[in-house]
Parts: structure tokens; sequence; C-alpha cells
């Protein structure tokens, strides 16, 4: 069985992740976990931290010329951002923000400042999740098993989908930036979008993985 841990804050030095119960033997491509942070990445409608940021992993652990060795695999991603916050003196945030797991985490630690909250729960911390996403997917790619998935709505926006085998779904998805495979619809997805934005809102969609 596969879990995973990860540490870091959003403005932190860097992020962590170790995954642990990959068989000895898998073969790691660095670069291919590389891709799968770059596609995090590639949005419409993405924040302005993408800009910054250049993931590119590191191994630390557990891999050794190029194959698991079966003890625990460790990943780090460095924090570009850091440069730019760490000698800030940044106040307190003791308003927690709707939406956000500033209340609950400010409950459950028994602290009065969300901000190490927020830097935990922060969407920049999807990144470890990434990286530890795509050591599974190597795994899965040794035993003949492949992923994909595409979007099929958003805000309201349905997909017309073409009748294609699910491999042909997925390409036509890589190609577009709100991952949908019905050009017409993404072009009305981006529209929705972009208002959404100007609104001070955002927008929940459907998608489809399979594998």
């Amino acid at each position: 069985m596969l879990r995973f841990l990860t540490a870091g804050e959003s403005h932190g030095p860097c992020l962590l992740a170790i995954v642990e119960g990959l068989p000895a033997g898998v073969p790691v491509d660095n670069e291919v976990i590389n891709h799968e942070l770059a596609r995090r990445q590639a949005g419409y409608g993405r924040g302005g931290r993408m800009a910054i940021e250049r993931d590119r992993v590191e191994l630390l652990a557990g891999v050794h010329k190029g194959l698991t060795t079966g003890a625990p695999v460790g990943i780090r991603l460095e924090n570009r951002d850091w440069a730019n916050w760490k000698d800030k003196d940044l106040p307190a945030i003791t308003v927690p923000r709707p939406g956000h797991a500033d209340c609950a985490g400010m409950i459950k630690y028994g602290v009065q400042d969300a901000r190490p909250i927020l830097e935990r729960a922060s969407a920049r911390e999807t990144a470890s999740r990434v990286a530890a996403g795509s050591l599974a997917r190597l795994l899965l790619a040794e035993l003949g098993i492949f992923l994909g998935g595409y979007v099929v709505e958003i805000g309201g926006v349905s997909a017309q989908l073409p009748d294609l085998v699910p491999a042909e779904l997925w390409s036509l998805a890589e190609a577009s930036d709100v991952r949908c495979p019905d050009e017409v619809a993404s072009s009305r997805m981006r529209s929705a979008i972009d208002s959404a934005r100007e609104a001070g809102d955002s927008l929940g969609g459907v998608f489809v993985v399979t594998a």
C-alpha cells in the first residue's frame, strides 16, 4: 500500500513529500515528474504565483541510479517566492476568510492567528501532491495502467464530447488550457472564468478521470 506525507508552507523555503510503499526497481525519470508539475501550473485563470515558481523535483532519498530502492522516497520542491517573503514582518490574521480552512484550523490547533493555517492549507501545497502522485503513475505504468482525465463542465458551461476512446479525449484535453476536449465549450468556459474573476468570484466544475 502506498502512502504519502507532505510538509512545508506556501511561502517557506520548500515543500517536502515522503512516499512510502513503492517496491524496489521502479524506474524514476525526473523529467516525467517535472512534466506533471508543469501541467499543474498551466491551467487557464491560474493566479500570479504560477508565474513565479518553476518547479523541478529534487529526489533526496529512496532512488538510486534511476530506480527505487524500496525505501521511502524523499522529494523536495524549492519555493522561489520564499526570497520575496523571508524578510517580511507579516501581521497576524485574526479574521478567518470565508470559504477557506482558516476558521477550522484555528479551532483545531487552538491558535488566534490564521497565518500558519493558510500557509499549509494553500494551493501551493498541491505541488508536493502532484510530485507524489507522479511516482504512483510511474508504478502504474510499469503494470500497463494509464490514467487520464478531461473537463466536461465549468460554471454551468457543458461540453459536447466527441465519440472517441478515452486516450483520444485525453489528448484533446491536453491541448486545451481548460482541459476540455470541446473547443467551442472551452472558449465559453474561458469567458465564464473571466467574468467570475472580474466579479471577485470563482467557479466549480465537473471532470472525468479514467484508467
